[in-house]
């Protein structure tokens, strides 16, 4: 699923990431002084004009959102907004879609390379953890995209023990695909990720991927070894920039029902990605 490029912005894009002096320049505007920058900036009243321009540029609904008696406080602050309505939680052994965004559904293999935004990696490589990576062979793994225009609060896709988390820092970089063509983005982006016993599935990965110039995620949710999470349960937000999840399954743990399979067939059929909303529920527990 294509996006669409202003002419300006591609020419920046060409410029930073297809010439010598544009990728000196590149190096500072990555840097994470500059990145902490523009995040202030976005953080603070003086961005609140951009809120309106970025509804309409992106034909945002408002109609379930919270938004404060005096509007929003600044761009990120309407960015991370709230719905009037939280996601319902699901039951026991329910997969559910974490995010609102675009699902692309991968086999886990010895030699799958994974295809995120132009970018190609091993599972490995992603987690940077052997063991780890090794108990999801002939597994699946479910990777969602959001754009600019989507809602950019996420919650747990099962309920589950929560066993331990990781983080891997790293470059953020634009994802745009001319910057794609030339650096590896996703093996440079921040990644955080949490490992759970998830009810009737087995080990389960849920990864947040970030990207330029903020990227931030905002894991509000750091439970304590062993304690319990609900699937629906607010996980996090992702303040400005580009964003993936990640959802990593065990093999043969998970039944897709009867209506997300023939939504999947029919998108598949177009060659396009298969739009979710958070807390659609995708399958169950082959246990259950």
């Amino acid at each position: 699923m294509k996006r669409k490029t202003s002419s300006s912005d591609t020419f920046l894009l060409r410029f930073l990431y297809g010439t010598a002096f544009g990728r000196l320049c590149l190096k500072g505007l990555v840097h994470p002084e500059v990145s902490k920058a523009a995040g202030r900036f976005l953080s603070s009243g003086a961005s609140r004009w951009l809120a309106p321009y970025y509804i309409r540029k992106y034909r945002i609904d408002l109609t379930d959102i919270e938004i404060p008696q005096k509007g929003f406080a600044s761009f990120n602050d309407f960015f991370t907004r709230k719905r009037k309505e939280t996601c319902a939680g699901a039951a026991a052994g329910t997969l559910i879609s974490p995010c609102d965004g675009f699902l692309t559904c991968v086999r886990i293999g010895e030699d799958t390379v994974f295809s995120i935004k132009n970018t190609r990696f091993s599972l490995e490589d992603l987690l940077q953890d052997q063991e780890l990576a090794a108990g999801f062979q002939r597994g699946i793994g479910l990777v969602f995209r959001l754009t600019p225009a989507h809602y950019h609060r996420y919650c747990y896709g099962a309920e589950g023990q929560f066993l331990r988390s990781g983080v891997i820092p790293g470059k953020l970089h634009c994802v745009r695909p001319v910057a794609l063509r030339n650096v590896p983005v996703f093996a440079q982006n921040t990644r955080e990720y949490q490992v759970l016993a998830a009810e009737g599935f087995g080990a389960m990965v849920q990864m947040e991927i970030g990207a330029l110039l903020v990227g931030k995620i905002r894991n509000e949710r750091q439970p304590l070894p062993g304690e319990t999470v609900r699937a629906g349960e607010e996980k996090g937000y992702f303040e400005f920039g580009g964003s993936t999840i990640l959802l990593l399954l065990p093999e043969k743990a998970v039944r897709f029902t009867k209506e997300f399979r023939e939504k999947g067939m029919k998108y598949q059929r177009e060659g396009a990605e298969i739009p979710v909303r958070m807390g659609e529920v995708m399958g169950v527990s082959r246990k259950g």
